[in-house]
């Protein structure tokens, strides 16, 4: 029988869509962004909210390295998006995000 028991913190940048049109323009240097994040292993998954009111990334670490990522999204640095940052201590999660906390 496999433990689900996990440890570490994550955290979720939960992001709130402003003007559309701003944020279609800005899409290609979010996407290099996100790239970069998946890249150095900051970022396990990612994606948009249904409705398109906004995004979800899902982010090793704690609050402050969340914000400090966040803070350089160029939805947020171009003023067509804000950022929440939610906290998490991973308790529970299956083998293979078990090996991405480790």
């Amino acid at each position: 029988m496999s433990s689900f028991r996990a440890g570490g913190a994550m955290s979720l940048i939960l992001l709130t869509y402003g003007d559309i049109a701003a944020i279609d323009a800005l899409m290609p240097a979010h996407v290099a962004w996100l790239e970069a994040g998946f890249a150095e292993g900051a970022f396990l998954v990612a994606g948009r909210r249904e409705p398109r009111t906004g995004g979800v990334i899902v982010v090793r670490g704690d609050r402050a390295a969340a914000e400090a990522i966040a803070a350089t999204d160029p939805f947020v640095t171009g003023g067509a998006a804000t950022a929440e940052v939610v906290p998490f201590h991973a308790s529970f999660a299956t083998d293979p995000v078990r090996a991405w906390l480790s």
